[in-house]
């Protein structure tokens, strides 16, 4: 790996922290545990738009790993593996239709992100509360993942924007 790559690694992983660090200070929906905006989605958004998939996933591992290490547990940590996971490998494969907006993308990666934690939850907890969650977690998971596609759309704008003039 190039050392540009690497320091660009470096800095989005230490955003997700950051990003992280201020979603748990903002409770979205105090009585329901669990329901958060996933800013930190956003470095992956771009990730998934802007670097290789192996990075990508490599990123989503820092995030987890190191999120965990500062600021969760290890029952914390399995959740958000299994919703990292099955989130970027969505936002993946979404991404390769040509064309397509981060809205859906970022949509589906905050169902899918829901559903990974769901499993996890239907193992360690039991399968009949995780069920009777889940629908008010797939409500929060696709409105936030939503409303983060739309700031990663006007973001990306910036950015192409910016590539065009420096281009020119």
């Amino acid at each position: 790996m190039k050392i540009r790559t690497l320091t660009r690694m470096a800095i989005l992983a230490a955003a997700a922290l950051i990003l992280s660090y201020l979603d748990s200070l903002i409770p979205l929906v105090p009585s329901v545990p669990g329901i958060k905006l996933g800013l930190s989605n956003l470095v992956l958004l771009y990730a998934v738009f802007y670097m290789t998939p192996f990075e990508t996933v490599l990123l989503m591992l820092l995030k987890v790993g190191l999120s965990s290490l500062l600021f969760g547990n290890a029952t914390g940590a399995l959740y958000a593996f299994a919703g990292g996971v099955l989130s970027v490998s969505g936002m993946l494969f979404l991404h390769r239709i040509p064309k397509i907006s981060p809205i859906p993308v970022s949509a589906a990666g905050g169902i899918l992100h829901i559903v990974g934690q769901s499993l996890v939850g239907c193992v360690l907890i039991s399968f009949r509360p995780m069920i009777a969650y889940a629908p008010w977690l797939l409500i929060s998971g696709t409105a936030t993942g939503i409303l983060l596609g739309v700031a990663a759309r006007a973001a990306f704008y910036g950015i192409e924007r910016y590539e065009r003039r420096k281009a020119a």
